[in-house]
């Protein structure tokens, strides 16, 4: 996520929404003072796509060094708004343009699943399965919670609170539009920031059932009211 101070707004990165390479391409517009978090462990996409480095992600600590130096982290990647806000301070985020991106929540299904299987050597579980087991996380922690729904990164209290939401489905044009509305000097160039992991390439319509249509219809209800996302 970033808080540029330098173009007053606050990005908050969502999940499967080319959340990073728009994070890349952001931070090419910010200035010494912005709040730019690690994309991870590494922050080796950085290195290869963008000119300025994950800063001022860390609070201060009590001797008084910057941001950047050894303090407790504060910011962090996919950090909901409820947490910005509470660092960031009312004034900071009712002055600045916020905004995120999200996505069909079925094709985001998808696309989170082949990014998760990645990572499985050997066998990795079919997509019921793994929804099934998202279904099961999202309920254990009272339907508040789930790596397929974005909701609660610009959501409080099942309220929106971010100034705009972006559609992955229409994702030049947004970047147009916001690049324009943040009077940013150039237009908003998207690197490609991580390598395809989708095998099957079908439409969600084609991939999945009644099921995993169903799973999926639950756990973003909140998306699918406030945006009307249709299978």
């Amino acid at each position: 996520m970033i808080v540029s101070h330098k173009h007053k707004f606050i990005f908050l990165k969502t999940r499967k929404t080319a959340g990073t390479s728009i994070e890349l391409a952001l931070s090419r517009f910010c200035g010494e003072e912005d709040i730019i978090t690690p994309i991870g462990r590494t922050d080796r996409h950085r290195d290869t796509h963008s000119q300025r480095g994950a800063q001022n992600f860390r609070t201060a600590p009590e001797d008084g060094e910057p941001h950047g130096g050894e303090g407790e982290i504060s910011y962090y990647n996919h950090m909901p708004a409820k947490r910005v806000r509470a660092l960031i301070g009312e004034k900071v985020w009712d002055g600045y343009f916020k905004f995120c991106f999200e996505r069909n929540p079925w094709d985001k299904a998808i696309s989170l699943y082949f990014w998760r299987a990645r990572k499985q050597e050997t066998r990795h579980p079919s997509l019921l399965e793994f929804l099934r087991s998202e279904k099961a996380g999202h309920e254990k922690q009272g339907g508040k919670s789930s790596r397929l729904s974005n909701f609660s990164i610009y959501g409080v209290g099942g309220e929106v609170v971010v100034d705009h939401v972006g559609f992955y489905e229409d994702l030049d044009s947004e970047l147009e539009r916001i690049a324009e509305r943040l009077d940013l000097p150039e237009k908003i160039e998207l690197p490609r920031a991580k390598a395809s992991t989708r095998e099957d390439r079908r439409h969600y319509k084609e991939v999945m059932g009644r099921e995993e249509r169903e799973i999926v219809a639950w756990i973003c209800a909140r998306e699918i009211e406030n945006f009307g996302y249709v299978f």
